[in-house]
């Protein structure tokens, strides 16, 4: 993981440090729903690769925003889920959705979603 810096600008670049990109948000958002497996998350993410799923999660998970649980049964069953942290980001995702809803019908774009579709009134 690259180490944070001494010092930044503003905390939306701390804040983009932590979940930029495009996988960390997409996974965040997926986890609103709440637990899930490994395959699960895969599944919700088309064109993630399993090694970079498995680096968002860790990176995710060492910044505090995520937790994995490890059960000792055969085969290995791995969760996934929201620490009370990231739980904090629930409501800045909620206003990204429905922003990018917006737009996408005020610009004609279609939306596929493999996640619930949230009320937002």
């Amino acid at each position: 993981m690259k180490p944070f810096k001494d010092q930044y600008q503003c905390s939306i670049e701390l804040t983009i440090e932590l979940i930029g990109g495009k996988w960390k948000v997409l996974i965040l958002w997926n986890l609103n729903e709440g637990t899930k497996r490994f395959s699960e998350l895969k599944r919700c993410l088309p064109g993630i690769t399993q090694k970079m799923l498995t680096q968002q999660l860790r990176e995710l998970e060492e910044h505090g925003l995520i937790n994995r649980t490890i059960y000792s049964e055969v085969p290995p069953k791995v969760e996934y889920a929201t620490t009370e942290e990231g739980k904090k980001l629930q409501s800045t995702l909620f206003e990204m959705c429905k922003w990018g809803d917006m737009y996408a019908e005020k610009h004609g774009i279609k939306m596929n979603r493999c996640w619930t579709t949230y009320n937002f009134d």
